[in-house]
């Protein structure tokens, strides 16, 4: 299966930090000071690398991340 953004729902934010999840149960958390993705809401543990597509990381970059992780799982 190939994801698309339209696989993510958006739970919100929360403290600065957004979430996402996936049909299958995954989620993601992103915070704009982080440079990656993480499964945790601690952001402790880097998922994937956020590539910014400006001079900050914004949320459709982190979900552009988050699709490509899904997609080399």
């Amino acid at each position: 299966m190939k994801y698309s953004i339209g696989d993510l729902i958006y739970q919100g934010e929360a403290a600065g930090v957004h979430n996402w999840d996936t049909m299958s149960g995954s989620s993601f958390y992103w915070h704009p000071d982080w440079l990656h993705i993480a499964e945790e809401a601690t952001g402790l543990t880097p998922t994937a690398a956020v590539m910014p597509t400006s001079n900050k990381a914004n949320q459709s970059d982190a979900e552009q991340a988050i699709v490509q992780h899904l997609n080399k799982v």
